[in-house]
């Protein structure tokens, strides 16, 4: 049954609105009722019992905010009443949590159909990369882009040239700009051929972007390991990458990157010089080559099972709504104990999404080095955002603050949900491998495209991504499914939803049932039984993150 209101922990002194609360809405609580003395959108929050000037805001048990001003029993909660606050807290105050492991015997014999790589990991996915070092070659990636993906049938795009083409004969059999608006388009078409030469080859993916030269060392550096990340990551079955010659981000930096990550590396890797080739055509034709006998070689593998230890599960939320907290995102947190529980490994990033439940997170740090670590990374953090006149309090979006989410904490604390309970093994800097099972925190931005481009770098092989408002975003690599906390979304957007929690919300489902049922579709697309959106619509952002000057 649908409720009107939600308390998330019994500490909160606010409560989540599930409905549209009219001003004088009788609202059960406390064996009682309180009366709305304002309209309450659903997503935002109320006071039950009022507030005063000063007084501390909390939600999920942690302080999000104080009181700028007096607020009415029933009254709601605006960025006009109530500003960002969080409490401090202090590494050194370390206090190892105890973790109960959810019971995981229904899965302990489950498996996915991966693909085995020579380094021991396992990919959801088999995918031929070509990259370039640096920002020059963007166009020569295009080319070769042009070049390979339609005779190869990895075209996926539609098409709305025959709209273009139907508009473009009524304006010339004179329609007005009233019947141009009105007017009833062709459905695009597809391009998709359906017939592929490697059929076990999941597709060809050409990244760009603008790095590689111009800005400090370190960032070239960075740029490589992020890149290196790609190439040895299990759902890659080798790269063609070409370099211009005389940028900063070197061929041999990548393959020093390259070496970390896996000192034994064995896929087909061709790296081109275009300075040392010369022409234009030269370059090209030598990269079709290569690049076509890697697709031979690419074609080779085959998807056999793996146990669920295998996955690697990123956690990422984008065009959150004030559902995002109490529906998706504990939702993903639930497959996350489970997964941690079967061996395999999660990875929490948006550090500044993390404000506010930095002492709950210390905590869970499985010894004190790891809980420094994070203590450090997120403090140098902040500074840096306060240095150029920002702060994380400034993250939340007019989106999100529209159906909602009104501080970072507010936020935070409703995105930290997506890690579970269990205890912080690892805290990783952006672009570091994860090489332990269990929860990892990784250091990346908020951006949604940056952290998820940062969360595949460091090996996940499966992103769970979880929007109220909506989001397309995909990854070139990695399935990244996109998880609805409402199910007016999951409507009015299915083309980009593939699962949907608003059930949650809706009272049809507990956290613990959706979770379960997001794990049995994340063993479906890793066994590519089911295609979710982001690759149907051939959605594949890659967004690394420069942190230094341009010089």
């Amino acid at each position: 049954m649908k409720h009107q209101v939600a308390r998330i922990h019994p500490a909160d002194n606010v409560l989540v609105a599930l409905l549209d609360l009219p001003i004088g809405t009788e609202v059960p609580w406390d064996n009682g009722f309180i009366i709305t003395t304002e309209a309450i959108p659903a997503k935002h929050k109320l006071a039950p019992l009022g507030l005063s000037a000063g007084q501390p805001v909390t939600m999920y048990g942690v302080l999000v905010g104080t009181a700028r001003e007096a607020i009415r029993p029933g009254g709601r909660l605006t960025t006009a009443n109530i500003q960002h606050a969080t409490n401090s807290y202090d590494e050194h105050a370390h206090q190892r949590a105890t973790w109960q492991a959810p019971d995981v015997s229904a899965w302990q014999d489950r498996t996915f159909q991966g693909y085995h790589r020579a380094d021991g990991r396992v990919g959801t996915a088999n995918y031929w990369l070509v990259i370039p070092l640096v920002f020059c070659e963007n166009r020569n990636i295009q080319v070769l882009q042009d070049a390979l993906i339609t005779d190869l049938g990895y075209g996926r795009r539609k098409s709305y040239q025959p709209e273009t083409r139907k508009l473009l004969e009524l304006m010339q059999a004179g329609k007005s700009v009233e019947e141009i608006l009105s007017a009833d388009l062709e459905a695009g078409e597809n391009t998709a051929r359906h017939t592929r030469p490697f059929p076990n080859v999941d597709g060809i993916r050409f990244l760009s972007h603008e790095g590689g030269c111009g800005g400090i060392r370190q960032d070239a550096q960075t740029l490589c390991g992020l890149l290196a990340g790609y190439i040895t990551h299990p759902n890659v079955a080798g790269a063609t990458v070409l370099s211009l010659g005389c940028q900063n981000a070197q061929a041999s930096m990548l393959q020093e990157e390259i070496a970390k990550r896996d000192p034994n590396f064995s896929k087909p890797l061709y790296i081109l010089d275009q300075q040392k080739l010369g022409t234009e055509e030269t370059l090209i034709s030598t990269a079709l080559r290569q690049t076509f006998a890697g697709l031979m070689l690419a074609n080779q593998a085959r998807r056999e099972p793996a146990p669920l230890k295998a996955l690697n599960i990123g956690l990422e939320c984008g065009g959150s709504d004030g559902f995002s907290g109490i529906s998706a995102n504990p939702a993903l947190g639930h497959v996350s104990d489970l997964l941690v529980a079967l061996g395999g490994s999660v990875i929490l990033a948006e550090f500044p999404e993390l404000c506010g439940v930095e002492q709950e997170l210390v905590d869970r740090s499985v010894d004190q080095p790891t809980a420094e670590r994070f203590s450090s990374l997120m403090k140098a953090y902040g500074d840096s955002a306060v240095a150029v006149g920002s702060g994380f309090d400034m993250n939340p979006s007019p989106g999100n603050i529209r159906d909602g989410l009104i501080t970072d904490a507010m936020k935070s604390a409703g995105a930290a949900r997506k890690g579970g309970s269990s205890p912080v093994v690892a805290v990783l800097d952006y672009p570091e491998l994860v090489t332990k099972p269990g929860l990892n925190l990784l250091c990346t931005p908020g951006n949604d495209v940056e952290s998820t481009t940062a969360e595949v770098g460091s090996g996940a092989n499966i992103v769970l991504f979880t929007t109220g408002l909506g989001t397309p975003t995909g990854n070139p690599i990695a399935p990244v499914i996109k998880v609805a906390s409402n199910t007016a979304l999951a409507r009015r957007m299915p083309d980009i939803i593939d699962v949907n929690t608003g059930t949650v919300i809706d009272g049809e489902e507990t956290i613990e049932q959706a979770g379960e049922r997001i794990l049995d579709y994340v063993i479906r697309v890793a066994s590519g039984e089911e295609e979710i959106a982001a690759v149907r619509h051939d959605q594949t952002d890659f967004i690394p993150w420069k942190r230094g000057v341009s010089l």
